[in-house]
């Protein structure tokens, strides 16, 4: 199993890397501030406080616990890929 620290480096990771994106996608664009890029960072830090909270949640079955951590950091991630995408089209 997978440690707490290992998930939380996970979360950290992934949606900074979606956060380092969206900046890229503005220096690129020349929309610098822009409302888009500004609302999904947002999305991003939000969720991932959302799942440091959910991680530090004590749970009965920590191992079930942990994997729907890491399955709803999957959607989520997927979620603002898709729109960091839609940004590009």
């Amino acid at each position: 199993m997978a440690s707490i620290r290992d998930l939380k480096k996970d979360i950290n990771f992934v949606l900074g890397d979606i956060i380092e994106a969206v900046y890229q996608w503005e220096a690129a664009t020349n929309n610098k501030n822009s409302e888009e890029g500004s609302a999904l960072v947002d999305k991003a830090i939000d969720t991932f406080d959302y799942l440091m909270d959910k991680v530090n949640t004590k749970a009965e079955d920590k191992k079930a616990h942990f994997k729907s951590v890491r399955t709803e950091l999957e959607t989520k991630a997927t979620e603002l890929v898709e729109k960091l995408n839609a940004l590009g089209s």
